[in-house]
């Protein structure tokens, strides 16, 4: 086991880089940057999408900055020599290729920069925005599972039941039902939209949320995470219920299972005492994946429904902002946390099952 370990961690490397390098490549192609931003706030246009809708209507008058150069659409009347000073400033006058070889250099020193327009490190900015983040995906992962475990076994016991039959409309209908209208419906209802004020619109915690107790900290942290928790987890239960199902139909009907009930086994007993060990293997070694999934898969509009400032929206403002630091940064801590997690979900699987080796498989 610790040579097939060896070998994904070293395997880290090279599929880090290529996921990097594309992700490069792309933004050099992509129309915009963190000047065209700078000068699309200083011509009062916003941001640099309407910058590109408006130099586009003037049939290319504004791309002629006061130098002559018309790199930058609606640089007109900004000395050249500002643009200069600002492509210095973001290191945008070296080659592509030094800067991403400078940018992978700092990366594997852990030094990810500081954002181009917060004045923020970008490892302060992910974990500003990480409790978010975590809230939504490990409750919506630790609900998905007390919920779609035994829904699934029960499934399985009672497989083509008026029971089994209703469930499974049911979570397809919650699994086909996007998690934003879902996340709309709740807060229409449950959060004054125009029918009752139960739970609160926005935010993690409430503005006396240092002045509570324990207990009141912990009442008003469910209280606020309520909403957007089961929005986010609405759709989590079909794959998951499924699955739990499908694996244990399939224990239920080996040699094994018949061999237990000849011995005058009860039901119970060769359900909990010998499928469910089998059963759950692919269920729990894929809580680290699912957890990910869930983390990464994210919920920006689910985030913006709730006005929570999470990992979604940081990528998605990062985006929009040309913010080069930030989106790298993200990208490589967030590549290198799936890659390991890969890891560590075949790691659940020799835990759960000693009888897997995945040497032997390789071999």
């Amino acid at each position: 086991m610790g040579a097939y370990i060896l070998r994904r961690l070293l395997l880290i490397i090279p599929t880090l880089v290529g996921i990097m390098v594309i992700n490069f490549a792309l933004v050099q192609f992509v129309p915009g940057g963190p000047v065209e931003q700078i000068i699309a706030e200083m011509q009062g246009q916003g941001d640099v999408f309407e910058g590109f809708a408006g130099g586009g209507n003037d049939g290319g008058a504004d791309m002629a900055s006061a130098g002559g150069d018309d790199k930058y659409l609606g640089a007109r009347g900004l000395p050249a020599e500002f643009i200069a000073d600002l492509e210095r400033q973001f290191g945008l006058d070296k080659p592509p290729l030094e800067r991403f070889f400078g940018m992978m250099w700092n990366y594997m020193r852990l030094d990810f920069g500081e954002s181009y327009f917060r004045k923020i490190s970008v490892v302060d900015l992910v974990l500003e925005k990480m409790p978010v983040s975590i809230t939504l995906g490990l409750w919506s992962t630790i609900i998905a599972y007390l919920v779609s475990i035994p829904l699934g076994i029960r499934k399985a016991v009672h497989d083509g039941s008026r029971f089994d039959t209703w469930t499974s409309g049911l979570i397809i209908v919650a699994y086909a039902i996007p998690g934003f209208l879902f996340a709309i419906l709740l807060m229409v209802l449950f959060a004054g939209g125009s029918y009752w004020q139960i739970f609160p619109l926005r935010g993690l915690t409430s503005e006396n949320f240092d002045q509570l107790s324990a207990f009141g900290k912990a009442k008003d942290y469910l209280w606020h995470i309520a909403l957007p928790v089961i929005a986010s987890t609405i759709s989590a239960f079909a794959t998951l219920t499924l699955l739990t199902k499908n694996s244990f139909l399939d224990e239920i009907k080996k040699q094994y299972v018949m061999t237990a009930r000849a011995k005058g086994l009860t039901a119970s007993r060769v359900l909990y005492g010998h499928v469910f060990r089998n059963a759950m293997l692919i269920v729990i070694a894929g809580f680290p994946a699912v957890f990910i999934g869930v983390f990464f898969g994210g919920s920006l509009l689910i985030e913006t429904i709730f006005s929570l400032d999470g990992l979604g929206r940081l990528g998605f403002e990062a985006a929009v902002a040309r913010d080069y630091p930030v989106m790298f940064g993200t990208l490589f801590i967030f590549g290198l946390i799936g890659l390991v997690v890969g890891i560590l979900s075949d790691l659940m699987y020799v835990l759960v099952d000693p009888r897997i080796d995945f040497e032997k498989r390789e071999g």
